[in-house]
């Protein structure tokens, strides 16, 4: 993997960029739409590739190994064949399960022994296995095993996590060289910081991941819960420490207005399952602030769903046939709101490069986190 820095805005410190791996570039700052298990919910590949065109999307460890199997994975030849995905793919490693599946799951120096949430059969995860399953999924980019702590978190909890982490990474590294990728192509790992909302924690930990001298770093442990300003604040810290001449990647964020307050603060890369989720429940990002389709206001507004047009979809339904199609419970519905929210969020970050490529990010993300920060 390469990382080529191209320009930093120089009203904040958004930054352009361009990941080349063996599956194509990555324009940055990029968005990753989540395709937990092998697929991103309510999009084909097709549309995924040809409407929304993003050069990277994300699957999730955890739910990959309980379902279909690594072993189903091998035998395809890994997860961009077994999907028929053949763009960037990037794997977390199933840290983000550890905390959020806390009544299942036990930590210890090993690992975790955690229950599936599918038939409640025990497995372990430890920095070596967690290896060895990304290695047979075969993202471009995988992901350290760490432990991302809940919010609110107890100082002293959070530093015995985050030394603990610390220590997992450097089991991941030794495992990660003695491996070899399984598909005749690289693959890249990156390290994660952590520290919940601590300054001398994140401080300590940024130092800690930036020594590693990775290709590539996260930060992980952030939209937990925590209010936008403590995300902020700890980005800040944490990307003023990473190295320069490396991708950052924030983990798990997060609303159109946290993906650009990020971009200024120095971050590369996003993901969530923000437009995906909130778009089957209703609710369509834009420009111009967020529409829940559901309610009476659009049963009978006829203007396309969005004229800005980032998707095909944005023209050729309108509001009042989509409110129509959720309020019969019809899947087209889901599907519809969910490529929109999709291409509306590629759209605002390759926005953002133009803008961080022109000089006037700083300007032009003011006028839009005021815009997009409205109920229609």
């Amino acid at each position: 993997m390469k990382f080529e820095l191209a320009v930093t805005d120089p009203g904040s410190s958004a930054r352009a960029g361009v990941i080349t791996t063996d599956h194509g570039i990555i324009e940055t700052p990029i968005f990753m739409p989540v395709g937990t298990i092998a697929t991103v919910k309510g999009i084909s590949q097709k549309d995924l590739k040809e409407e929304v065109n993003p050069d990277i999307i994300l699957g999730n460890t955890y739910h990959l190994y309980l379902r279909p199997q690594t072993e189903i994975l091998k035998k395809a030849g890994g997860l961009h064949k077994f999907m028929n995905w053949d763009r960037n793919i990037l794997t977390d490693s199933g840290g983000y399960q550890v905390y959020s599946l806390s009544e299942r799951r036990k930590i210890k120096e090993e690992g975790v022994r955690f229950k599936s949430h599918i038939d409640g059969s025990y497995h372990n995860f430890t920095p070596e296995n967690v290896m060895e399953i990304q290695r047979s999924i075969g993202a471009d980019i995988i992901m350290a095993f760490d432990e991302c702590t809940p919010y609110p978190c107890d100082y002293k909890y959070a530093k015995n996590s985050m030394h603990r982490t610390h220590r997992w990474l450097d089991r991941c590294i030794t495992h990660f060289d003695k491996t070899p990728p399984l598909y005749g192509y690289s693959q890249a790992l990156f390290p994660i910081v952590q520290g919940s909302t601590y300054r001398d924690l994140r401080e300590q930990s940024a130092e800690y991941i930036a020594a590693a001298g990775a290709e590539g770093n996260a930060i992980g442990g952030l939209s937990v819960g925590e209010p936008a300003e403590e995300m902020y604040a700890m980005t800040e810290i944490v990307t003023n420490i990473l190295p320069k001449e490396k991708p950052r990647y924030l983990m798990g964020v997060g609303t159109p207005i946290n993906i650009l307050e990020n971009i200024a603060l120095g971050v590369d890369m996003f993901d969530c399952v923000m437009p995906t989720r909130n778009a089957r429940n209703g609710m369509l990002f834009t420009a111009h602030g967020t529409i829940n389709i559901k309610n009476k206001k659009w049963e009978d507004d006829f203007s396309p769903i969005d004229d800005s047009g980032m998707t095909y979809v944005d023209t050729y339904y309108t509001k009042a046939y989509l409110k129509h199609l959720f309020s019969v419970n019809e899947l087209l519905g889901k599907q519809i709101a969910t490529m929109h929210n999709l291409g509306f969020y590629l759209w605002l970050v390759r926005e953002a490069r133009k803008h961080i490529l022109a000089g006037d990010f700083a300007s032009w993300k003011n006028m839009m986190v005021q815009q997009m920060n409205k109920r229609l």
